[in-house]
């Protein structure tokens, strides 16, 4: 286990402690955590990549540990009606489908290769950005004009959570038909040969 691996892990075992802080109403601590996470996501980057220590763990690790912790402050401010629970669903079935569709590619023996997409950066970073604001908003207090802020956000993390899941389903789409296409070419050579 190199270092980034390891903050990476602790990452990840600091989602549960966030998540309870949450449903104790203890939103400043469960805010300064995801600072310290958000933080971490960025130090382990900095190690692997300028210190030569990137792993083929770690480039499952990380992300996991990212995704983890992103859902389960989704489900969490959804369930406690912070977020609009359309938008909490939206969020969560567009990882569940991708998920799901590199699970059937690799189980029929054809692996999805994906490539993180610019719409789905972009979409990352807007669910950061909302649940980091919405967190501080519980946990710190803000002033006036948060609650059309965070209305934006939630509209525009629902666009860009539309839109990289249109691009990554018609990606998958086109890799299947490639590969019937191929099963069909390798079933013609059988039955000629």
């Amino acid at each position: 286990m190199s270092i980034p691996n390891l903050i990476s892990l602790a990452r990840l075992l600091l989602v549960p402690v966030i998540v309870s802080f949450m449903i104790d109403s203890e939103y400043a601590l469960a805010f300064w955590l995801c600072i310290v996470a958000g933080l971490s996501d960025a130090v382990d980057g900095f190690i692997a990549k300028h210190y030569n220590k990137a792993s083929a763990i770690g480039a499952y690790l990380d992300p996991l540990a990212d995704k983890a912790l992103l859902i389960s402050l989704f489900v969490t401010l959804g369930f406690q009606g912070h977020l609009f629970g359309w938008l909490v669903i939206m969020v969560v079935s567009r990882d569940i489908l991708i998920i799901g569709a590199v699970m059937l590619s690799y189980l029929i023996d054809h692996p999805l290769k994906i490539k993180a997409l610019f719409i789905s950066k972009a979409n990352t970073a807007a669910q950061i950005v909302l649940a980091i604001v919405v967190m501080a908003d519980l946990g710190l207090g803000f002033v006036n004009g948060v609650d059309d802020l965070i209305t934006a956000l939630s509209y525009l993390v629902a666009v860009t959570t539309g839109l990289s899941f249109a691009f990554y389903f018609v990606g998958w789409v086109r890799s299947v038909a490639t590969w019937e296409k191929d099963e069909g070419t390798k079933a013609d050579l059988k039955q000629d040969g």
